[in-house]
């Protein structure tokens, strides 16, 4: 080996600029329900990325037994509006019954209506809009957990 490749092999490689070094890791719980696959995983991945755990359901019947079994470390509910069966603000009233604590973050591809904007603007729901970006995701996210900071990141 030469002399050229041990300093290059001693020299750190810089961070992509999309990472901050200073974020804390292992972040909330969130339970993600969305029935396109690819925006769910897409959804996840970003999520996981910035240190959030995910679990992931396609419907309402996937995202409550999640929950029944999760429940307790589940911080955010992040569910569409459109469901396949049961609609999303149907099911956040209904894990909401179970835990009152849990923040809702909705997302929605159809324009705004009455129903949504009367139940997302009681304090503890959130919405966004879809199609979003992972910057519009992220703030939405930071902003319905902000409540629960102390007991996440530190």
């Amino acid at each position: 080996m030469s002399e050229t490749d041990i300093d290059s092999a001693s020299t750190p490689l810089p961070l992509p600029l999309s990472i901050d070094a200073a974020k804390p890791r292992a972040l909330a719980v969130i339970l993600l329900v969305e029935d396109e696959e690819f925006v769910r995983e897409v959804v996840a991945d970003i999520l996981e990325f910035e240190g959030y755990r995910v679990f992931r359901a396609r419907n309402a019947d996937e995202a409550k037994a999640a929950f029944h079994r999760y429940g307790e470390i589940v911080r955010l509910l992040i569910t569409d509006v459109v469901l396949p069966g049961q609609n999303g603000l149907d099911l956040a009233r209904e894990l909401r019954s179970d835990d009152p604590s849990l923040r809702v973050l909705f997302v929605s591809g159809f324009p705004e209506n009455t129903w949504t904007r009367q139940e997302h603007l009681h304090g503890e729901n959130f919405y966004l809009p879809k199609p979003f970006s992972a910057e519009s995701l992220m703030r939405a996210v930071r902003q319905a957990l902000v409540f629960h900071f102390e007991e996440v990141a530190i």
